[in-house]
C-alpha cells in the first residue's frame, strides 16, 4: 500500500494569516487535522453559513464529519479553557468524542502558570513581550524544566502531582511578590480536567504513524507565525513552541520524509501583535484603514494589531526556513481602496542594504517598491478569470521575488471566498 504523507500549513509571518479558514477549506481533502504547537493563545476564526467560530485549541477540521482531529504533543492546553470551547461546538452541534484525540504527551497549562504569565510581564516594565496571559510561556517552561504535567498524568496520581506543581508555583509567586487568586479560576480548571477524562487521550504519534502506513493524508495545521518561532524568530520578542516545519515532526512524532507539500499562508500586507520589532509598521491613517478593513483586532484578546505594507524580505526568510512548496494569499480584498500599494523588497540601516533576515531587526528600515493597486472591490469574485489586471500583476510580482507560486488567493472571510487558481 502506498505510505500516506504529511501536509503543512503554516502561518509564515507574525502569525493572524487566516490559517483556520483555510484548514477549513482543506479538510474535506483529508483524514486527519492535528495541531502540532501552541496553545489558546492562539484563535483561529471560521465563518460559514452565517456562524462564525473561534478555535484556540481544537484543529479547524472539526467540522467536517468525515475527519479526525488531533491535538499532539506539542501543543499544550488549558482544561478549562479547553473545556469551553469544547462545550461551544457540542452545543452548535459538533461532537468531540470520536472526533477529537488529544495527545497524552501534550502539557497542561495549571492557573498557576497564568498566574506566573502575569507576574513574569509585570517585572519586565516597558521590555513586555507581550503575551496573551494565557500560560502558555510557563508551561513550556516547565516542559523544557522537565517538571510539567501532563495530559496522561490525569489518568493516574494526578491530585498529588497537581498539588506539587502548583506548590513549585506559589513558591515562586511568594519570591516574587505577586498577590493572585486562583479560587475561582481552579475551580473551573478541575472540572475541565474531569471532562477531558471523558475524551479520547491517545499516544497520538502511533496514531498518526499508523494512519500514514494505511495511506492516509494528514494536515497540519500550524498556530501563529513563523516569525514568532522560538528559534528563527525575532527573539526574545516570540512564542515559546516550534511554529516552522520543523516543529511537525517533533510536535506529532513524526519523520521529515512523511511531509510532502508546505502551504505557506501569508497576508496581501503585514500585522503584528505584541511587542517586536516590526520594519514595515505604518503610523499614518493609511495604517489606520488598514486595520479598519482588516477587522485587524486579535481573535483571542482583542488587542489591536499593527499594520503594515507587505514584507518580502520577511516572507522570502521563513519560506526558506519553512522550505514551502506553494503560497496562499489572505485578505486581498482589504486592499480594495488602495490606488497605489508599497512591498518592502530590501532593509536599510545607515549605509547598509539587505534583502536578507538580519539577526537582529532593530533599527533596520523598510526598501519600498511601488506597485499598481487594483482599486475595485474583489469581495464577490470567485473565479481568477474575474481578477483584475492589477491584481494578477500583483501576483506576479510576489511570486516572482519568492520563486514559489501562490495557488490560493482568499478575498473575504466566508470560505467560498476562497480561489484556488490554475
Amino acid at each position: 500500500m502506498k505510505q500516506g504523507k504529511i501536509d503543512a500549513l503554516l502561518g509564515i509571518v507574525f502569525g493572524d494569516e487566516g490559517k483556520g479558514k483555510v484548514v477549513d477549506y482543506f479538510t474535506p481533502q483529508y483524514d486527519v487535522v492535528a495541531r502540532f504547537a501552541g496553545g489558546p493563545n492562539a484563535g483561529h476564526t471560521i465563518i460559514f453559513d452565517g456562524k462564525k467560530f473561534v478555535l484556540r485549541s481544537i484543529p479547524s477540521g472539526i467540522f467536517n464529519d468525515g475527519t479526525l482531529n488531533i491535538i499532539g504533543n506539542g501543543c499544550v492546553i488549558a482544561p478549562d479553557l479547553f473545556y469551553l470551547e469544547a462545550k461551544e461546538l457540542e452545543n452548535a452541534g459538533y461532537k468531540m468524542k470520536g472526533r477529537l484525540h488529544i495527545s497524552k504527551r501534550a502539557h497542561l497549562i495549571l492557573p498557576t502558570h497564568r498566574a506566573l504569565d502575569r507576574a513574569y510581564e509585570t517585572l519586565k516594565g516597558k521590555n513586555k513581550i507581550g503575551t496573551t496571559g494565557k500560560g502558555i510561556g510557563p508551561a513550556y517552561s516547565d516542559k523544557a524544566a522537565r517538571t510539567g504535567l501532563r495530559v496522561g498524568d490525569i489518568l493516574d496520581n494526578f491530585e498529588e502531582k497537581y498539588n506539587a506543581l502548583k506548590a513549585r508555583h506559589t513558591r515562586i509567586l511568594d519570591d516574587l511578590n505577586y498577590k493572585y487568586d486562583i479560587a475561582e479560576e481552579e475551580k473551573t480548571w478541575l472540572e475541565g480536567v474531569a471532562y477531558m477524562r471523558t475524551l479520547d487521550l491517545t499516544d497520538t504519534e502511533i496514531e498518526i504513524n499508523r494512519y500514514l502506513n494505511e495511506g492516509k493524508k494528514v494536515l497540519a495545521e500550524g498556530a501563529q507565525g513563523s516569525l514568532l518561532d522560538i528559534d528563527h524568530g525575532t527573539y526574545p520578542m516570540v512564542s515559546s513552541s516550534s511554529t516552522t516545519c520543523g516543529g511537525v515532526c517533533t510536535g506529532l512524532g513524526v519523520a521529515p520524509n512523511r511531509i510532502d507539500q508546505v502551504f505557506g499562508i501569508f497576508k496581501a500586507y503585514s500585522t503584528r501583535v505584541g511587542s517586536g520589532p516590526f520594519p514595515v509598521e505604518l503610523f499614518d491613517e493609511t495604517g489606520d484603514k488598514i486595520r479598519e478593513i482588516g477587522h485587524e483586532f486579535g481573535a483571542v484578546t482583542g488587542r489591536n494589531r499593527r499594520c503594515g505594507w507587505l514584507d518580502l524580505v520577511a516572507l522570502k526568510y521563513a519560506a526558506v526556513v519553512n522550505g514551502v512548496t506553494q503560497l496562499i494569499m489572505m485578505k486581498s480584498d482589504v486592499l480594495d481602496i488602495f490606488p497605489t500599494l508599497k512591498v518592502c523588497v530590501a532593509y536599510k540601516k545607515g549605509n547598509e542594504t539587505t534583502q536578507d533576515m538580519p539577526y537582529d531587526l532593530n533599527g533596520w528600515e523598510p526598501v519600498y517598491e511601488d506597485v499598481k493597486g487594483w482599486n475595485c472591490d474583489l469581495t464577490n469574485m470567485r473565479s481568477e478569470k474575474e481578477f483584475p489586471q492589477e491584481l494578477s500583476d500583483y501576483i506576479a510580482y510576489i511570486e516572482q521575488y519568492m520563486g514559489i507560486p501562490i495557488t490560493i488567493v482568499s478575498v473575504g472571510p466566508d470560505r467560498t471566498a476562497t480561489i484556488v487558481r490554475n
